[in-house]
């Protein structure tokens, strides 16, 4: 094996090995958070519903205009990326085996839909046994705080990955891929403004009777902020600000904002969408409707346990490509241009937070 396979197979391996813990303990974290529910009544509930929906309108629209502009991406030619697809599961078998039946089979077998299952339902148990000390809290919060940071020493390798993985493709196939990246991003991005413009702005001016011209421009400091920044925590400060500007209440901002930088990753699924279709069209897979309807699926679910830190779409990407067999090697072909993805998706991200926080301050609003 020559010096660039092994150090492929060390990135790969790094990144296989720590998307199971970070999803499963990103999510019990974010669950745990949750216990202020109790104190805000029904504000909990409708933002995580409100979350969950757009965020399954992401997906769907990326899926959508990457399959428009699947003609345009390349099939490729090389060897080293060789891709034997798995036989098809049907939706009903996959809502059927989200439900773990071992403990330790998912983390062997990287079965992410019944890691977040088992997480979610541990998490909920750990709410409901309370903690008064907060110690059991604490500790989540710091395993998952290692898994994060644990993460960020892996994507500091994937330049070295990326290059040794990109070589031989482009070897094979020249430029087309190089130039096929660009029309990746143009979807993407068609996809964010989307999103952004019709379903943020429908709930917002739906629920709140805010102009979406009023509404983007209190935003655009957080936005040019998120842009830059890639970063959906780093954004938070900034966010409450324009949020609060845009009349939300203060007692809604400050637990639906912090709950969407853990669990509203609309950008995200959008990105995961599209690239899931890029890397499929690579390898010469067309996904049945059945993969397509699991990817929604994931990817919704999968939200909860993207952390909202630059580079953490790529880790989530992995999850989403093995839940309906897609070769995890395919993150190279898109993990080079990932912080152009990474700025846009952001925008999208903390829009999506705001867009929850205004809709439920009204709603809440009028039953007073």
């Amino acid at each position: 094996m020559s010096i660039s396979n092994l150090l492929v197979q060390y990135f790969l391996n790094l990144i296989k090995w720590i998307v199971c813990p970070l999803v499963f303990m990103s999510i019990m974290s974010g669950v745990i958070s949750m216990k202020d529910i109790k104190k805000v009544g029904s504000i909990g509930g409708k933002a995580v519903l409100y979350y969950m929906v757009t965020t399954a309108f992401a997906v769907s629209i990326g899926l959508v205009f990457a399959n428009l502009f699947k003609g345009f991406f390349p099939v490729l030619q090389t060897t080293d990326l060789t891709f034997k697809a798995k036989d098809p599961v049907s939706f009903m078998d996959t809502l059927v085996g989200i439900f773990p039946s071992n403990f330790i089979a998912p983390f062997v077998t990287a079965n992410m839909l019944q890691i977040i299952v088992a997480s979610l339902i541990i998490g909920f148990a750990m709410i409901m046994i309370g903690d008064n000390s907060g110690n059991d809290s604490r500790a989540i919060k710091t395993l998952n705080d290692i898994c994060i940071k644990a993460m960020e020493m892996i994507l500091k390798l994937s330049p070295i990955g990326v290059f040794c993985l990109l070589c031989p493709v482009i070897a094979e196939n020249g430029t087309a891929v190089l130039g096929s990246l660009a029309m990746v991003l143009l979807a993407a991005y068609i996809c964010y403004i989307i999103h952004a413009v019709l379903v943020y702005s429908t709930m917002v001016r739906t629920f709140s009777g805010i102009s979406p011209l009023k509404f983007f421009k209190g935003m655009m400091p957080a936005m040019m902020f998120a842009f830059s920044s890639a970063s959906s925590v780093g954004t938070l400060p900034l966010n409450m600000e324009c949020a609060d500007k845009l009349g939300a209440k203060k007692e809604i901002y400050s637990f639906v904002l912090p709950l969407g930088a853990t669990i509203n990753m609309d950008g995200t699924a959008i990105y995961q969408g599209v690239c899931s279709i890029f890397i499929a069209s690579c390898f010469g897979i067309d996904l049945t409707l059945n993969q397509m309807l699991t990817i929604v699926l994931t990817a919704t679910l999968a939200s909860i346990g993207t952390a909202g830190v630059p580079g953490a779409g790529v880790v989530m990407l992995a999850m989403v490509l093995e839940s309906v067999g897609l070769p995890v090697e395919g993150i190279a072909l898109v993990a080079g241009v990932d912080r152009i993805f990474d700025m846009g998706r952001t925008v999208v991200n903390i829009t999506g937070d705001a867009s929850c926080a205004v809709v439920i301050s009204s709603i809440e609003s009028r039953k007073v």
